[in-house]
């Protein structure tokens, strides 16, 4: 399984703007990070609407992060753009297998609850602390 190029970018946004946290404008985001134009003004739109990021208009205007870095985890980055992480579609209640006693969807389940656990575990300013 491969994550979405699309959570990958909002991963490298948010990395951004935790190393660089005055405003920045999504040009220079999107330079800076090899992110499309168009891709990165999506996923800011995104970033915006979860409480993530902050918009500020007008010349002068651009984007930095609404929160402390140690407050964004990964798991909160990948789910602004993909939606509630699940292993299998099964998971969903609008889809059904059409099998009553199917086992793999609490296989599926516990594996899910695995992955936000650990994606839970790392958080922006973990991530972007420097190694001295």
């Amino acid at each position: 399984m491969v994550m979405t190029l699309e959570a990958d970018y909002a991963v490298r946004i948010v990395e951004y703007l935790t190393n660089n946290p005055e405003r920045c404008d999504a040009k220079t985001i999107s330079d800076q990070m090899q992110v499309p134009l168009r891709f990165c003004l999506k996923i800011l739109r995104d970033l915006v609407a979860q409480g993530m990021v902050v918009s500020f208009k007008g010349a002068k205007g651009g984007y930095t992060l609404a929160k402390s870095p140690a407050e964004i985890t990964l798991r909160e980055v990948v789910e602004s753009v993909e939606g509630p992480y699940m292993l299998s579609r099964c998971q969903k209640a609008e889809y059904s297998c059409g099998r009553s006693h199917c086992k793999l969807h609490s296989i599926y389940e516990e594996i899910s609850n695995n992955v936000r656990k650990e994606l839970d575990s790392y958080n922006f300013k973990m991530i972007c602390c420097s190694e001295d």
